[in-house]
């Protein structure tokens, strides 16, 4: 463990370890009977609270759209629980290995370039 991870955002890390157990629990806990994963985005999403409590506009024009979760998740939802579970995803890891690597429609703003969007906080 990394002492940067806890040090300005204990709470919220603690929060993401938590959940991060509790997939690992669940997917042994219901194993042949229903897939449990976990799923995170790559970079920032443009929703009210990063709006609103973390860059505002600038952040937003620097993010994705939450589709890109959407269809990440759906990806995900649609695997047979018998050989998906008990995983860790990034967005875009999801969907590349479903053959999807253009994710410039995601973009809040297409004119960002790729690598100049806001990495997820806790990346």
């Amino acid at each position: 463990m990394e002492s940067k991870w806890f040090g300005p955002h204990v709470a919220y890390t603690m929060a993401k370890y938590g959940m991060s157990m509790c997939v690992l629990g669940m997917a042994e806990e219901y194993k042949g009977i229903v897939g449990v994963n976990s799923l995170w985005p790559r970079t920032a999403i443009a929703t009210a609270a990063v709006q609103n409590l973390l860059g505002g506009g600038e952040v937003v024009r620097a993010s994705r759209t939450p589709e890109i979760m959407a269809d990440a998740a759906w990806h995900v939802l649609t695997r047979t629980q018998q050989t998906c579970s008990g995983n860790f995803f990034m967005d875009d890891e999801v969907l590349a290995s479903e053959g999807v690597t253009d994710l410039t429609k995601y973009n809040v703003d297409p004119s960002v370039p790729q690598t100049e969007l806001t990495p997820d906080f806790f990346c």
